[in-house]
């Protein structure tokens, strides 16, 4: 099924703040969500997104792919099966097009998928899944920034925006985990970075989300 017009609604007006990976608690009332669905709809597409060009469109949080895409890693966070988050993240194929690298297909599979692996786990609801609801996801679209070449090593252009939050319910209370980044590619939205990225000193260290 797809999320519900009022859903997505729900989670804008919310008004979660920014933050890391770690599970924030509200203390809005029962009343303040509505319509939470016990289920999420999944992706089934195939298709490469990387095979084409970039484009300058920004994307758009009530974007029916997209909400397909966080439905994949809602999953992901409550099964424990990482895999299930893939189609969220930033394709392989676009990362090659985008970096300025000379080896982005090693360095998207080494270092950037592995640190998504390591947070989608640190996210994991655990023993707490079977009782959680999702409710919806709340991107700070305007404060979203065009990237242009040469910066963050990179030599294709893409939107970047900061602090995106998976709002879900549990136990009476309104609760998330933070989206730490998401860049666009072809005017979508893809998770980069749940936690904060280390910095290009640390990167030969084991990540340990914070």
């Amino acid at each position: 099924m797809r999320w519900p017009a009022a859903v997505l609604a729900a989670a804008t007006f919310l008004g979660l703040a920014c933050g890391g990976p770690s599970v924030q608690r509200s203390s809005e009332p029962a009343a303040a969500v509505s319509a939470a669905p016990t289920t999420v709809a999944t992706t089934t597409t195939t298709a490469d997104p990387g095979a084409l060009p970039q484009t300058h469109a920004l994307p758009s949080s009530t974007d029916p792919a997209f909400a397909l895409r966080i439905g994949d890693l809602w999953q992901a966070v409550v099964t424990g099966d990482v895999s299930m988050g893939l189609p969220a993240f930033f394709p392989e194929s676009a990362y090659v097009q985008t970096k300025s690298g000379t080896n982005n297909a090693a360095d998207w599979r080494d270092r950037l998928l592995s640190m998504y692996q390591l947070d989608v786990g640190a996210a994991l609801l655990g023993p707490d899944a079977p009782g959680a609801e999702f409710v919806g996801v709340s991107v700070p679209t305007a404060r979203a920034v065009w990237v242009t070449p040469r910066q963050e090593e990179n030599k294709g252009p893409y939107y970047r925006v900061y602090g995106t939050r998976l709002i879900y319910w549990l136990d009476g209370r309104t609760r998330s985990f933070g989206i730490y980044s998401m860049i666009s590619w072809r005017g979508q939205w893809y998770v980069v970075h749940l936690g904060p990225n280390p910095r290009p000193a640390d990167r030969g260290m084991v990540y340990q989300p914070g």
